[in-house]
């Protein structure tokens, strides 16, 4: 399993576990990050520490230490 920070910008990861809290589990799986979903890494933005994410056709916006709690594995 890779974290976000291992995935370069483009590249498309299937999220294999949401960790964190359960209220930000619960969070993250109403915005479409379930287990098994195609996730790709748009960009990662410096100011501010977001990443941009691309799930179920929606770009979606964390902060990097929300993206940490998520973990991968890449598609080839």
């Amino acid at each position: 399993m890779k974290s976000l920070q291992e995935i370069r910008p483009g590249a498309r990861a299937r999220l294999t576990q949401v960790g964190g809290d359960r209220s930000f589990q619960r969070r993250l799986m109403e915005l479409g990050f379930l287990p098994g979903t195609l996730v790709r890494l748009v960009r990662r933005v410096d100011v501010g520490g977001l990443v941009e994410l691309e799930v179920r056709g929606g770009h979606i916006s964390l902060r990097r230490s929300e993206a940490c709690e998520l973990r991968f594995e890449l598609e080839g």
